[in-house]
């Protein structure tokens, strides 16, 4: 049994490294623009990992995850454009703001289950945009045009581009937030927040303070998407409500859903989908761009009914078994 786990576990370990190097090697070997599309596509991945912490493996139904998304963004403009705060420190700030939001919001998201859950939260993320657009927020929102950032550049005099400087910046971001939620997973409350996903009676048989455990979930992925949501302001350099609408939350759960729902390296399949994919149905046809994304995403989950973590851990799977038997 100890020899199968080895052997199962140098694939990913190999895979995981040689990952590493090519993200490294990357910012000196595409293009600014392939460079942004690609910092942003692992921005998107954090905020779909953080989705995935509340209903893949907690089992709670969201709709509404551009909210906290925007109101991380919101956050890092303010901070950075009306109280001249470094860009660093809008990262934390963002976070435990949505975490603040995300707990309470689950205070009350309680004693909804399943679809009703999902309308919650749905309403939330049709609220959030017309409520920064209020007059009373205006000064600090900006209202309908937004807040316009500017780019930092590369401490310590680094010889890296802005793009490089924020590719680096947030692949480490990256690297740091996915080995959380891995841990998080592994531990002991990650066991218990599974298995309120699985079986909610027997979790709370075993003595499982569900309440506190779903409400904390609610919390913690918002912080994840919080934490995206600046990182996303200061790439784009831009902040705006109609940018968060109700569309840009479905793009999120349909990451969770091409992904693989249940996986963290899955998060990174599925931010990747969101940003080319659109693109790639646009490129093929402007006027039924809309037609061909639906082809493109039908065959995705027909070809990967698991995500595309699924197929890898599949592929991973029959190699190791392959190197097993030649050994």
């Amino acid at each position: 049994m100890n020899g199968s786990r080895a052997v199962l576990t140098r694939p990913h370990l190999v895979l995981t490294l040689a990952a590493l190097v090519v993200a490294a090697a990357l910012p000196f070997t595409v293009k600014n623009f392939i460079l942004f599309q690609l910092t942003l596509a692992m921005v998107y991945a954090i905020a779909i990992l953080g989705l995935n912490l509340l209903t893949g493996f907690n089992g709670q139904f969201s709709l509404g995850h551009s909210a906290f998304f925007a109101i991380g963004a919101y956050t890092a403009a303010i901070m950075m454009d009306r109280l001249g705060i470094a860009y660093y420190w809008t990262l934390p700030a963002a976070g435990v703001a949505c975490f603040g939001f995300g707990f309470l919001f689950g205070l009350p998201a309680l004693r909804l289950e399943g679809i009703y859950l999902a309308l919650a939260t749905f309403a939330l993320a049709v609220a959030t945009p017309q409520i920064l657009k209020s007059t009373p927020l205006e000064p600090w929102t900006g209202g309908v045009q937004g807040i316009v950032i500017l780019k930092p550049d590369a401490p310590f005099g680094l010889p890296l581009s802005s793009d490089q400087w924020l590719y680096y910046l947030t692949l480490a971001v990256v690297i740091v937030m996915f080995a959380g939620a891995a841990n998080l997973i592994n531990s002991r409350s990650g066991r218990a927040i599974v298995a309120i996903r699985d079986n909610p009676i027997a979790a709370r048989a075993m003595g499982i303070d569900i309440s506190s455990y779903k409400s904390l979930t609610f919390g913690v992925s918002a912080f994840y998407t919080g934490v995206a949501g600046a990182l996303g302001a200061i790439v784009i350099q831009f902040v705006a409500p109609d940018s968060f609408t109700f569309a840009f939350a479905i793009g999120l759960f349909v990451g969770l859903v091409v992904g693989g729902v249940g996986s963290i390296a899955g998060a990174l399949f599925g931010g990747l989908f969101v940003l080319f994919v659109p693109n790639i149905a646009e490129q093929v046809s402007k006027g039924l761009a809309g037609a061909v994304y639906g082809v493109i995403l039908i065959l995705v989950i027909y070809l990967m009914p698991s995500g595309a973590a699924g197929l890898v851990r599949l592929v991973v799977s029959k190699f190791a078994r392959t190197t097993a038997r030649q050994n």
